[in-house]
Order: C-alpha cells, then sequence, then structure tokens
C-alpha cells in the first residue's frame, strides 16, 4: 500500500485544484492506498507524490487529472 501527498500553494490559490486531484484519487485508487494527504505550501508549489517520488510536478508537467491519476496507477502497481 501506497502514501500519496498533494502539495499546493496556498496563496496561489491551488487548494480547489488540490481537492480535485484528491477525489479522483480516492475515486479511482482508494483500496490500494494507505493515505492521500493534502499538505499546505507556497512559493507556486504544485506537486503529487507517490511514497516520496513525484508523479506531477505543475513546474514540468501540464494539468491533466486523468494524466495524473494514471501516473499514480503505475506507480503503485
Amino acid at each position: 500500500m501506497s502514501r500519496v501527498e498533494i502539495e499546493y500553494c496556498v496563496p496561489c490559490g491551488f487548494r480547489d485544484r488540490a481537492l480535485d486531484i484528491q477525489q479522483a484519487i480516492l475515486n479511482s485508487l482508494e483500496q490500494e492506498l494507505d493515505s492521500v494527504a493534502l499538505v499546505m505550501g507556497d512559493h507556486g508549489v504544485f506537486t503529487v507524490s507517490v511514497d516520496g517520488e513525484v508523479v506531477y510536478d505543475k513546474a514540468e508537467d501540464e494539468f491533466d487529472v486523468d494524466d495524473i491519476v494514471r501516473e499514480l496507477r503505475a506507480a503503485t502497481a
């Protein structure tokens, strides 16, 4: 079982985006995960990691909820 963390920038207003991803992850992968945590950050951060390994970084990747869930599924398989 794996632990997912979604770190998002509070001052940037990324909370809704983080909640959307959290809901999609729970809808798709709830049975395969130990936890999905929201981590508040700043300086424009928005990352999704599984067991400490980043699978999505706003600075490098296009924002697509379905792609993020697919990356998490592959990382937890």
